[in-house]
């Protein structure tokens, strides 16, 4: 009869026979339907047969135990379990053809809580106390006992795995006989030889698990669940040596289960929030891809740069992917393949639905432009993709959110203290701010608007016509204000927020509106719902578009921005670094042609940003003697370091006509060609005859292939 037990008094039963089998390996494969709250799956278990049978050795079974000690070998470590979970073969709706409730030919018996049993009523089998009668070898099936409580049991079958593709190495044992060669025994031979592999083979065991628990069924096992236990025995069999090693469950949870407790979550939701989207199979509320931290991926480049894509590239996606799952979560798309593209692209990388074209030119001087520019492109999958503007003229709702998030990805990657992703941020935001501030000033300010349709920006004609503002003209694509400002106005709201919040606020974002197009109210309505009280300090979507989207120039909160970041430690040592430089090169001028001997001077190791803070700090020097340029070259080995870095130092030759250089320029120009842009029209300004013939002999040499609009550019530089 079943047990009767009062949670309150008596103690749980663990009724498992686990001296005769232990779980040796078990493979999950769940789905969880949150409405019904019911987990349903397959389950595969493992087995080897237990200590207690494998110790006893009595008269009547001497045979059948040397048997075993033969096939089995030396002794049974003691049980360990790795689950293997494959979510990603469903998703979290209910799937499944596979859940035969009864096998054919037996009579389907089901109780009122749901249970299944094929157990052939005149069997006997009331419960575990006689489930198996080793002494008395041959009198009864033996019985499996599983502890199992709250469970529907739709299904239980013993698995194939004989019928594995490459399994036959774990059968080719010169000891097995005749009898081990039968279908039963070849399959327990084949379970025992894979669990007992040794640990340094885990990898390839770990394989074979899986490869096992996807093997077809050669037959459905007599079964009958009780509150307690799981009862599982085989027509026939009636020693737990010829049991079935291999076995797959398939069963479902119930809602009042006492394993499982359904309940809200902190914000009070028990589900994700039904998507905003037209109806597409959105990774968003897949459950496997929700855990999913790095996505598949893939890189495609010419065999010249193989060897730089494999210690550089392939190394960095998988660091840059999960800091981008730790900042926001779920990845909009499923796989990565990165194309390295040819000098000729016209930028340094650009995004699209499951592919990032990166060019060659971030794979040279090491791990930070190329992290940098992963981070960015990444970035551009919630927004840009997942999320897109409803109006083309508002870029910056995605090139200032991935300049952003292109810091914090960066850092999550590298895995820096606090306190050196503020030092980098700090630094790396005061270059901004000079680059912006130079942008300004240089280009024309109807440009340098983030929102020039204004108020009617989204409006479209009734048939759906609309225009992109500025969009034809070819300069526009060389600027980087929709990047700087839009960057600094999310930056600007970080600092109000504080970080924390303020990304947790993107999350929430991302989860509202991927898969549809927004404005800049969107962002900000919602953003501001999360932080009320700045109301009252005068944060309105209004002044908001007042200071940061509707007006050229650079925005009046951040015009005294720059000043604080020059107090940032790395900043400050760069401070003093070009103090060495001048000082070292007034000596020099003084010394004149005579090399006299000067006090070493010890420069300090600088990261590649305070390399170009460093260079652009001397870019404002009115002279550079040549032995200075070539000492600052040697020092820092310029003609190596990455791209930010060497046009800067291109910078430097044009300016001071350090002929030495002009090779750097010519090699510069030649396969950076979506930076150099610009460096031909200082090679043109200066109306230095060499200078100009370098650009002519360049821009020949690459207009063929060149970008269309960054020919144009460059022709009116030169022409």
């Amino acid at each position: 009869m079943e047990m009767q037990l009062d949670p309150m008094t008596d103690d749980l039963p663990l009724m498992a026979n686990t001296s005769h089998m232990l779980v040796k390996h078990y493979t999950l494969d769940l789905d969880v339907d949150f409405e019904s709250q019911i987990i349903e799956g397959i389950i595969v278990f493992f087995f080897e047969t237990g200590n207690r049978y494998r110790k006893t050795s009595s008269t009547s079974e001497e045979g059948c135990q040397s048997q075993l000690d033969e096939t089995c070998g030396t002794g049974v470590s003691e049980p360990y379990h790795i689950p293997v979970t494959n979510l990603s073969a469903h998703s979290s709706k209910t799937e499944y053809n596979d859940f035969a409730v009864c096998v054919k030919g037996e009579k389907d018996t089901s109780d009122k809580n749901g249970n299944h049993s094929n157990r052939e009523q005149a069997s006997g089998i009331s419960s575990s106390k006689n489930c198996c009668d080793i002494e008395n070898h041959g009198s009864t099936d033996f019985l499996l006992v599983l502890d199992c409580c709250d469970l529907s049991v739709l299904k239980v079958e013993e698995v194939d795995v004989a019928a594995v593709t490459g399994i036959e190495k774990f059968t080719r044992s010169a000891k097995l006989t005749d009898a081990a060669k039968e279908p039963g025994n070849l399959r327990n031979q084949i379970v025992h030889e894979l669990v007992t592999l040794p640990a340094d083979r885990w990898k390839e065991q770990l394989y074979y698990y899986t490869c096992c628990s996807q093997a077809p069924g050669c037959g459905e096992l007599l079964f009958t669940t009780g509150t307690w236990s799981l009862e599982i025995r085989k027509s026939g069999i009636h020693s737990p040596k010829d049991f079935p090693h291999a076995i797959r469950i398939w069963y479902k949870t119930k809602p009042e289960g006492r394993s499982i407790t359904w309940t809200t979550d902190q914000s009070g939701r028990w589900h994700e929030e039904r998507c905003g989207h037209m109806d597409y199979p959105c990774r968003f509320q897949n459950s496997a891809a929700r855990l999913q931290a790095v996505i598949p991926y893939r890189v495609f480049t010419p065999w010249c740069l193989m060897e730089s894509c494999k210690e550089l590239v392939l190394q960095l996606i998988p660091q840059c992917l999960s800091a981008a799952y730790t900042t926001l979560g779920t990845h909009p798309f499923s796989r990565l393949d990165v194309l390295i593209v040819p000098s000729n692209f016209s930028s340094l990388g650009m995004a699209s639905p499951h592919i990032i074209f990166l060019s060659q030119s971030v794979l040279p001087g090491g791990r930070h432009l190329c992290g940098a520019r992963l981070c960015h492109e990444i970035a551009h999958a919630w927004f840009g993709l997942a999320i897109g503007a409803r109006d083309w003229t508002e870029e910056w709702i995605s090139e200032g959110f991935a300049t952003y998030l292109e810091d914090i990805f960066w850092a999550r990657a590298q895995q820096l203290s606090y306190e050196e992703e503020k030092g980098q941020q700090e630094l790396k935001a005061l270059l901004r701010w000079r680059r912006l501030r130079d942008e300004v000033q240089n280009s024309e300010e109807e440009l340098q608007v983030l929102r020039p349709n204004k108020e009617n920006t989204g409006e479209v004609s009734e048939s759906g016509a609309s225009v992109v503002k500025h969009g034809l003209k070819a300069e526009k694509i060389f600027m980087q204000v929709h990047y700087l400002k839009g960057y600094f106005l999310l930056q600007s709201l970080a600092r109000t927020m504080g970080e924390a919040s303020y990304l947790a606020s993107l999350r929430k974002f991302v989860h509202k509106f991927h898969g549809q197009l927004v404005l800049s109210q969107d962002f900000l309505y919602m953003l501001l719902e999360d932080i009320p009280e700045q109301k009252e300090s005068g944060l309105t979507i209004e002044s908001i578009f007042q200071n940061w989207l509707d007006t050229s120039g650079i925005p009046k909160p951040l015009l005294e921005e720059g000043e604080t970041w020059k107090e940032c430690q790395l900043v400050q040592q760069v401070s003093g670094e070009v103090t060495k430089w001048i000082q070292t090169n007034q000596r020099i001028r003084k010394s004149g042609k005579k090399k006299r001997k000067q006090d070493e001077v010890v420069f300090e190791k600088l990261l590649p940003d305070q390399l170009v803070l460093l260079l652009e700090s001397l870019l404002e020097e009115k002279t550079l003697c040549p032995r200075t340029l070539q000492c600052l070259e040697e020092t820092y080995k310029l003609h190596e370091q990455d791209a930010e870095v060497r046009h800067r130092w291109c910078e430097l030759v044009v300016k001071h006509k350090y002929g030495p250089g002009y090779g750097d320029v010519e090699k510069f120009l030649r396969e950076d060609q979506a930076m150099g842009v610009y460096l031909y029209g200082e090679l043109m300004v200066n109306e230095d005859a060499k200078q100009q013939e370098l650009a002519y002999k360049c821009f020949a040499a690459t207009r063929e292939h060149m970008d269309v609009s960054s020919a144009k550019v460059v022709a009116e530089m030169l022409f």
